[in-house]
């Protein structure tokens, strides 16, 4: 437990900062309820996986490879490379096969902070990775949602680092220049404002579409980053970071709690709706970067 947990209450949900993934799932169960995982194998991931598992629910794992699903326990793992787009194409392919309906779809997997600048099919690959991997998977799996099934779309507070613009379609390359920070939280606002969209395309179902911030946690996320900050994270970890499971909390609140089932196009941090940057709430925006991104989905 860490420092801060001992000094910030719970919220109206009844959870809060020092929650884990065990306490808000405590007394519920998933029997009979299948969602999927990306990036499933580490961190966030494997612990939501264990979680759900643990209180029944069937759950659909993806990472890297497949043997790597596996590995994690998985009960169906499947192989979802982000950044390549056939691969998650073929993942959205296998489980239209299987005829699963899914009663949440969790973005979980993301790259962080990479020191360089790194792209894939023209595009900077935070920004691929993080939003237009989790586009073609989110969309192409619509169909396979059941009649209340949940989105949710991991973002950050760190979405707050993005551009002033928020999204800067003219540098989505990464060529007009490059801030490791800046591109991370660009792609978190991509997710947020994504989630946003789809929340407000959900309007008159029992659908859903939530991002969340799962709080600040020395997971294997921070393999990007130099030495010195992982040095520095490992330091102060023990007082001010979140425990994976306490970073786990809020997307499996939002995934799976009966109270959850109701909020849509919502931002969640601590297990409870935050407030975002002001432009993350931009429907216009939002809008844009939605048309933007079946652009480029459509070209890959």
């Amino acid at each position: 437990m860490s420092l801060l947990s001992l000094f910030k209450g719970n919220g109206p949900s009844g959870f809060g900062y020092g929650s884990s993934a065990e306490e808000v799932t405590e007394g519920l169960s998933l029997s009979g309820k299948t969602i999927l995982i990306t990036g499933c194998n580490s961190g966030l991931g494997l612990e939501m996986l264990r979680v759900l598992r643990l209180r029944g629910a069937h759950v659909v794992g993806t990472a890297r490879t497949e043997a790597k699903a596996k590995e994690a326990g998985a009960d169906t793992p499947l192989a979802c490379e982000l950044a390549d787009p056939a691969s998650v194409r073929g993942c959205v392919a296998a489980v239209k096969k299987s005829g699963v309906r899914l009663d949440a779809l969790v973005c979980n997997a993301g790259i962080m902070a990479l020191p360089k600048l790194e792209k894939a099919f023209g595009y900077e690959l935070q920004f691929f990775t993080n939003h237009i991997g989790h586009f073609i998977l989110t969309t192409g799996l619509l169909d396979a949602l059941t009649e209340e099934g949940r989105v949710v779309i991991l973002s950050s507070s760190a979405h707050s680092m993005a551009p002033k613009e928020g999204i800067q379609f003219d540098n989505l390359s990464g060529d007009k220049g490059y801030k490791p920070w800046t591109a991370y939280g660009q792609s978190k606002i991509a997710n947020l404002l994504f989630a946003k969209e789809l929340g407000r395309r959900f309007e008159g179902t029992k659908k859903t579409a939530n991002a969340v911030h799962p709080g600040v946690i020395h997971t294997g996320l921070a393999r990007s980053m130099p030495g010195f900050q992982q040095a520095a994270m490992s330091l102060v970890g023990p007082l001010f970071l979140k425990t994976v499971g306490q970073g786990t909390a809020t997307q499996t609140y939002v995934a799976v709690h009966p109270d959850a089932a109701s909020k849509n196009g919502e931002y969640f941090a601590d297990c409870n709706v935050a407030k975002p940057r002001a432009d993350a709430c931009d429907r216009a925006l939002a809008e844009k970067l939605y048309r933007e991104s079946e652009r480029i989905v459509a070209e890959l």
